[in-house]
């Protein structure tokens, strides 16, 4: 028999890698349009479009390293327990 827990586990990594590629790379290009949009609107290019789209990728980035650290910190301590205070003996 096939281990399906094993290939559900690593099609569960394909589909959150996925997801994790489209929002770093669509929600920066749809705020950077809507930034363009409104700076064409507005007559301020490119001041809006910059500012929208630099906040836009230091959110997703900034949410990424946030799953990343929290999905770190589980497995941490599912691999080696709780911390513990290293002063007290």
């Amino acid at each position: 028999m096939f281990d399906l827990s094993a290939k559900r586990e690593l099609n569960n990594g394909f589909g959150n890698a996925l997801t994790a590629a489209v929002e770093l790379a669509v929600t920066p290009a749809l705020m950077g349009l809507v930034g363009w949009q409104l700076d064409r609107w507005l007559g301020t290019f490119p001041a809006i479009f910059i500012v929208l789209f630099v906040f836009t990728i230091a959110y997703v980035s900034w949410k990424q390293y946030r799953v990343y650290d929290a999905k770190m910190q589980r497995q941490e301590h599912d691999l080696l327990g709780p911390k513990r205070d290293r002063g007290a003996a």
